[in-house]
């Protein structure tokens, strides 16, 4: 019964149902958990001591994501496992139960708590949790060259002689002192020093019930737990550990009738103590977080009192009631005004590049004798699509994930979130949604996937279902024109760009306002709750690492969303190119399904032919207007125009007014998610009925506020 770490033969560490298996290249091969509070830098230990040998995935079951990587040392291989980052272990959220199930069940040969040197009490907390779990725990301190520009100095002795384990000193960004983590850990796993952790004790009351349970629980565990933490665990009346011992060593251990009478008795010896139940978790909590402080008092020494007095100045600013919105929304512009303007060279570079290999391609069809629907379908459909994608996405998602990444290195991201944390709150919706929604400008796929960051599965479902409300850069390239062609176009240079960045933040409001009410509606009807709690930590303000930051971005979100959507991105080509190639009669399929749809698309403020591109674009956001141009023109393929200026003339020879461009905006801010994000949410949820609400939510909204905004107009004569 329990977890087995025999040799399989295949070298796989076997485990039960709900656990990761690491794979093992031999059984002396170490497994090292790596825990730490979130913000305090675990990210970049693992980072550096695994450098490129890792690989991500899902915990079995969950949607959080893990990390593996492995680092060579002292001739021994050791897997290192980056377990989410919590605050405490005692279950309340996803994130914990992870953490505590891997610690418990996943036989690491050791943890590694990493902590914050600047807030060291704090993050205290979790490292004592740990070591009544294990005793083969490292404290690493990280952050000591942030502390030290504090002035906070941590004398690590006294840190390590109070608890009882080895800790180490680091700075993990530039890589100081993870040599001496790794020789800590080698001497850990390799028996070559003792670890004699501190044991809390917990008042006479609360030890004479713990030593009434505990021999019981010993008996039954047979060494497979620490039977210690598991007897406070069953008087604390946690259920969460009955049901992971259920499910990871297949044991009811209130079926122990043993250990029920024990617990009786316990429960009575409290009862007499002047302890109730519900206070005792209160106790447990109350000596833990003075056994820190104790620890805290003793090890650090702030050599300037007032050390985070310029971050509380800052925040005084940046989270105020009266500013701390407007400095929001100024930041929102200034992130868009560079991704705007910065983005239309490069763009125009990599359009041109491909467009001149799209021509060599097209000769080497014409000098093969390649039949010219072959040529059709693979150059003017799939590789000209595939060539708009890259050249109209990349340059933005290269400009706005970096800056969204320095935001969150710089500490500003959960500042935001402090911001709008009440408006969410309102709406019976989770603060955390607005960072999940700040994800979703960058590509709603990776703010689908974002919102795993919240604990609660209603309210994380909520921030799903609403995220395609605000615009990914895939939808800017048709806001940008829109705004510039018939509501900038009268400003010139520099001048016309910052209106466009104004009329496109505007936009963005709007589909924030969108996503709160929606959330509000969603809370009320189908997914009725009460927003939870969290904790929201605003750690300091650290210099951003830019370079990093730049490479991270890059490499983890651009090129991941880019290769998502080129590949959904080619085959769309195919079926457009058909589409507007085959005929039936003297009119194409496009055009005969455009004329279908026309009398609903004006009903709403369109054309046939735009709803159809909208349809047609449902793969890529980014080909609607190509394929409006190819439509209005009769071409055949995907083309474009050489200005804006041309453009317009087209638009208005085919009809449109600015209430056009009203309702052209309005439905790309609200529809229909993208191919990508929609197999993203088939993913993340695993329900393909919560795939179709989240695709229906934002198109019902987008229809009925185009109709309302329509029909408004035309009775009021304004068009």
């Amino acid at each position: 019964m329990g977890l087995s770490g025999d040799s399989t033969g295949t070298g796989v560490l076997k485990c039960c149902d709900g656990i990761l298996q690491i794979e093992k290249d031999s059984e002396e091969d170490r497994v090292i958990a790596l825990a730490g509070n979130p913000n305090v830098g675990k990210s970049t230990v693992f980072n550096q001591l695994t450098g490129l040998n890792q690989h991500t995935g899902n915990w079995p079951g969950k949607t959080v994501a893990n990390a593996q990587g492995k680092y060579y040392y002292g001739g021994k291989n050791y897997i290192l496992v980056d377990i989410p980052g919590t605050y405490s272990l005692m279950a309340n959220s996803e994130e914990e139960e992870i953490a505590r199930d891997f610690i418990c069940f996943g036989e690491p040969d050791a943890t590694v708590v990493v902590a914050d040197a600047t807030c060291l009490e704090r993050n205290l907390n979790l490292v004592l949790q740990t070591m009544e779990i294990s005793k083969n725990v490292v404290l690493c301190v990280n952050l000591l060259d942030e502390a030290k520009r504090k002035k906070i100095r941590i004398r690590l002795d006294v840190v390590s002689e109070k608890l009882g384990i080895p800790v180490v000193g680091t700075s993990a960004r530039s890589g100081k002192g993870l040599n001496s983590l790794m020789e800590a850990v080698s001497a850990l796993t390799s028996q070559k020093s003792e670890p004699h952790p501190l044991v809390i004790t917990y008042g006479e009351e609360i030890e004479k019930a713990v030593s009434i349970l505990e021999p019981a629980v010993q008996k039954a565990l047979q060494g497979k737990l620490n039977s210690r933490w598991v007897a406070l665990k069953l008087l604390d009346g946690d259920s969460g550990i009955l049901n992971a011992l259920k499910k990871h060593l297949q044991y009811d251990i209130l079926a122990n009738r043993e250990i029920t009478e024990c617990l009786e008795k316990a429960w009575e010896s409290l009862d007499e103590s002047g302890i109730p139940r519900e206070m005792f978790r209160d106790k447990i909590v109350t000596k833990i977080v003075q056994t820190c402080e104790e620890i805290g008092r003793s090890a650090v020494v702030y050599e300037r009192q007032e050390y985070a007095a310029r971050d509380r100045k800052i925040d005084k600013i940046l989270t105020s009631k009266l500013t701390g919105i407007p400095i929001m929304l100024l930041l929102l512009c200034g992130i868009f005004w560079l991704t705007i303007t910065g983005a239309n060279y490069p763009s125009e570079l990599i359009a041109n590049g491909l467009f001149w290999v799209e021509d060599r391609l097209s000769q080497i069809f014409t000098a093969a004798n390649a039949p010219l629907w072959v040529k059709g379908l693979l150059i003017d459909g799939c590789y000209r699509t595939l060539a708009w994608v890259v050249s109209v996405m990349l340059p933005p998602m290269a400009i706005f994930f970096p800056l969204f990444t320095l935001l969150e290195d710089l500490g500003y991201l959960p500042r935001v979130a402090f911001n709008l944390d009440n408006f969410f709150r309102k709406a019976c919706a989770h603060g955390k949604q607005s960072l999940s929604m700040c994800m979703g400008f960058g590509c709603n796929a990776c703010g689908v996937i974002g919102c795993r960051i919240i604990d609660s599965p209603r309210e994380r479902l909520i921030a799903i279902l609403t995220n395609n409300f605000v615009p990914c850069n895939g939808r800017f390239p048709t806001l940008i024109a829109v705004i510039t062609m018939f509501f900038a176009g009268g400003a010139a240079g520099t001048f016309q760009s910052l209106v466009s960045t104004l009329m496109l933040t505007m936009v963005i409001v709007l589909g924030v306002v969108m996503t709160l009410l929606i959330s509000k509606l969603l809370s009320k009807t189908i997914l009725k709750g009460l927003p939870s709690s969290f904790h929201l930590e605003l750690p300091p303000y650290r210099k951003p690492q830019i370079g990093k930051v730049i490479v991270r971005s890059i490499f983890d979100r651009t090129l991941f969303v880019l290769r998502r959507a080129a590949a959904v991105a080619a085959p769309a080509g195919l079926v457009i190119w058909l589409m507007a190639n085959l005929k039936a009669g003297d009119s194409s399929i496009l055009a005969l399904c455009a004329d279908f749809l026309d009398p609903f698309a004006r009903l709403i403020g369109l054309d046939g032919y735009i709803l159809m591109a909208f349809i047609l674009g449902f793969p890529a956001n980014e080909i609607v207007v190509p394929i409006i141009i190819m439509s209005y023109m009769a071409t055949g393929a995907l083309t474009d125009y050489e200005s804006l200026a041309q453009l317009h003339t087209l638009l208005i020879d085919h009809g449109w007014t600015w209430l056009t461009a009203v309702c052209v905006m309005l439905f790309s801010l609200m529809h229909w998610p993208c191919g990508t994000t929609c197999l993203t949410i088939k993913k993340e949820t695993q329900s393909m009925k919560w795939t179709l609400l989240a695709f229906a939510l934002p198109t019902v909204t987008g229809l009925v506020v185009c109709f309302c905004v329509a029909n408004t107009a035309r009775f009021f004569g304004l068009a």
